[in-house]
């Protein structure tokens, strides 16, 4: 089994800045896209950023030139660094990993707890 811990996650007023990070354990034998979703009350998760094994980023257009994504592959774990934080960006923010657990078997998704973050206006 697979495990992702999520830290990071508070309360800040717009313009400030906030560092989540989440980290895998488990039997991992690879980890290909990890990223970073959120969702607000009453409205569906959405994407926020990714990033695969080879460091490609992608981010939604609503965080391009604010947030970076980043990972360490030796131990396992990406960060988002959120800059010029808005109200809108209020969320539980989930992390997310597509772990292979062996170098014969599929991969599959694994989820974080989720952390919220609050910006206040």
């Amino acid at each position: 089994q697979v495990q992702l811990v999520e830290s990071g996650g508070g309360l800040v007023q717009a313009g400030g800045s906030l560092r989540l990070s989440c980290a895998a354990s488990g039997i991992i034998f690879s980890i290909n896209d990890m990223g970073w979703y959120r969702q607000a009350p009453g409205k569906q998760r959405e994407l926020v950023a990714v990033i695969t094994g080879g460091g490609i980023t992608n981010y939604a257009d609503s965080v391009k030139g604010r947030f970076t994504i980043s990972r360490d592959n030796a131990k396992n774990t990406v960060w988002l660094q959120m800059n010029t934080l808005k109200p809108e960006d209020t969320a539980v923010y989930y992390c997310n990993a597509d772990v292979k657990m062996g170098r014969f078997m599929s991969s599959r998704d694994y989820w974080g707890q989720g952390t919220q973050v609050t910006v206040s206006s």
